[in-house]
């Protein structure tokens, strides 16, 4: 894919509609890269001029910040803000809801204002003005169960949005019975990602994925890479990953619209 940098765009003099903030996930972790293409071909699909920072984006510093690290989170944070309004960035949109939590309600703090949107809102968008369209029912009539990450909903009260998106395949759309505000974490949250669980007698990210495969789905769907990894371990522990996929809703819309 030949996806234009922000450098670019300022050596022609332009500036993009948005700016995709591809996160450290979206950029190294080998499943979330898939994620971050499937995004990639939806804003092509919907003909949205769109760049990357490339080299130039820095982690936003979440990990950082909710590991205690104020300093460097600070440090890193300031330093794309230089970055960003450098090319005077106006909007960005991530996959990731740790990226879009910090740089929505933690940059502003620091002095970097932007429109921040997570991507399954700005995919409903792009479904409601008209400039992306479903062709055909890959999904109609498969199960999706969706899970609601903790920083996109109970952190930033974004529920219907991915929801909508997943209606619109014509897929058969299952709850958990911790949804929405009473939802359950995958696990990975607060640096929990990075460090060894506390004692217990379960993994949070195998009660999760009982719940989640107790409702027969074909799909699992995620918005966060964070999640993603959390439950395909889990439906791995089950022995299920050969019958249920975990995928993000891009990967979802990308294959019905391509």
């Amino acid at each position: 894919m030949a996806i234009k940098t922000m450098a670019e765009y300022a050596a022609e003099g332009r500036s993009p509609e948005v700016l995709f903030w591809v996160g450290c996930a979206g950029s190294f972790d080998e499943r979330a890269q898939r994620v971050s293409k499937a995004f990639a071909k939806i804003l092509e699909a919907a003909n949205i001029e769109f760049a990357i920072l490339g080299t130039e984006e820095s982690c936003t510093g979440d990990p950082a910040k909710r590991a205690g690290n104020e300093f460097l989170f600070q440090m890193t944070a300031m330093n794309n803000i230089a970055v960003m309004d450098a090319y005077g960035v106006k909007r960005i949109v991530t996959t990731c809801p740790h990226c879009f939590n910090t740089l929505k309600n933690e940059y502003p703090q620091l002095g970097g204002n932007y429109e921040v949107m997570h991507h399954t809102s700005f995919i409903n968008e792009l479904f409601e003005t008209g400039r992306l369209k479903v062709e055909g029912g890959s999904f109609k009539g498969s199960k999706i169960v969706y899970h609601d990450s903790c920083y996109l909903g109970r952190g930033n009260n974004i529920y219907e949005a991915p929801r909508m998106v997943i209606e619109r395949l014509d897929a058969d759309l299952k709850e958990m019975k911790r949804c929405r505000t009473n939802g359950l974490c995958c696990g990975a949250g607060g640096a929990q990602m990075f460090k060894e669980a506390e004692p217990g007698n379960k993994e949070i990210n195998t009660e999760r994925s009982e719940e989640a495969l107790s409702t027969n789905p074909d799909v699992i769907a995620v918005n966060c890479p964070f999640c993603m990894t959390m439950l395909r371990d889990g439906v791995k522990h089950a022995g299920k990953e050969d019958q249920v996929e975990v995928l993000d809703i891009a990967e979802l819309v990308s294959r019905a619209v391509n």
